[in-house]
């Protein structure tokens, strides 16, 4: 794949990853987004941050099973859209939801633990987010990848705060926390080294 078919791709990306975003917006516009407007934009938010969560683990497992490089060069792009998704989600709650009243979101985030690990989970990807950048990788070095690894633990909070919220039915909940797990367990040398065959099978397709 030349250099101008990987910034396509990237361009093509890019767009089709801001569609959930636009869509919600022209659904505001129309007054389209149901009886509790807010609950709405939580809810849709949420999710789209849990499967560009879902997307981005996936792909350091995809480039080992298929042995497509290429793939970890789409890497940080997703894995900005999934703060920009978790940043839509905590915006939500701190301004539409709030209104910005921080002495009643600070009591709210000490006295629920699904807003603390909300809370959490969110300062994990910011973390993320800000030093995403070339020069500060370089500049972090072998600090970075160590930082990086957060991910991990976030994903799994992601999932708990999304459990704690629907209460009842939990499948939903418990899909990504299985998606988190099985991307993570393909991520061990451990695992990677009893899948040759599998790895095989992809890499002549």
């Amino acid at each position: 794949m030349t250099g101008n078919q990987v910034t396509l791709l990237k361009v093509v990306i890019f767009l089709l990853a801001l569609v959930p975003f636009v869509l919600l917006l022209l659904s505001g516009w129309r007054n389209e987004l149901g009886a509790n407007p807010i609950e709405t934009i939580t809810d849709i938010t949420g999710i789209w941050t849990m499967r560009f969560l879902v997307v981005t683990l996936a792909i350091t497992p995809l480039r080992n099973l298929t042995g497509q490089t290429i793939l970890i060069r789409f890497r940080r792009m997703l894995g900005l859209f999934t703060f920009f998704y978790a940043s839509m989600h905590f915006l939500t709650y701190i301004w539409l939801d709030q209104y910005f009243d921080w002495p009643f979101i600070i009591k709210d985030i000490a006295e629920h633990p699904y807003v603390i690990v909300g809370f959490t989970t969110f300062l994990i990807l910011f973390s993320l987010a800000v030093t995403s950048p070339r020069f500060v990788v370089r500049k972090m070095g072998k600090n970075w990848k160590k930082l990086h690894r957060l991910i991990y633990p976030a994903a799994f909070l992601a999932s708990f705060h999304f459990i704690w919220l629907v209460k009842s039915d939990i499948r939903e909940p418990l899909l990504y926390f299985s998606l988190f797990s099985v991307l993570i367990l393909l991520r061990m040398p451990s695992v990677q080294e009893k899948t040759p065959l599998i790895t095989n099978w992809f890499r002549s397709i």
